[in-house]
């Protein structure tokens, strides 16, 4: 059975890929999302952390993507492959709160729950670069 963190960062990449895929207020998505389950007051804002902090974050992200993922356009990639990234990028390079071994695991999860047949192993090889780049 998943945790709560991972609960809550599922609910995370549903917010960042809805603000991505339709214009919508990622405020307003965010607390719709989340009057729909029952999270504690600690998890409902990890979650509003994770989506306005890799949002705020998203153009410096992008550009760690498209290095690292050179042979991938990010207006080509799927669209559940980016947000994954961009989730776990800001928390390996800019929220520091968990181990990147956790930040790389949760992603790899998420991907092979909601990403196609490849989005795993794919998102596991950027995220190895970024591991790396991390140097923590």
């Amino acid at each position: 059975m998943p945790g709560t963190r991972h609960k809550a960062r599922t609910l995370a990449l549903q917010a960042l890929y809805e603000v991505d895929s339709v214009t919508r207020q990622p405020e307003a998505v965010v607390e719709r999302l989340l009057s729909q389950v029952k999270f504690t007051a600690a998890n409902s804002d990890f979650v509003r952390d994770l989506v306005n902090g890799t949002l705020k974050n998203r153009n410096e992200i992008d550009q760690h993507i498209k290095k690292l993922a050179p042979a991938w356009p990010l207006d080509q990639m799927a669209l559940i492959d980016r947000n994954i990234l961009r989730l776990a990028i800001y928390e390996i390079l800019f929220d520091n709160k968990v181990p990147v071994k956790v930040a790389v695991n949760e992603a790899v999860e998420l991907a092979k729950a909601f990403g196609s047949g490849s989005s795993a192993k794919f998102v596991n090889g950027v995220l190895g670069s970024v591991s790396t780049m991390a140097n923590r």
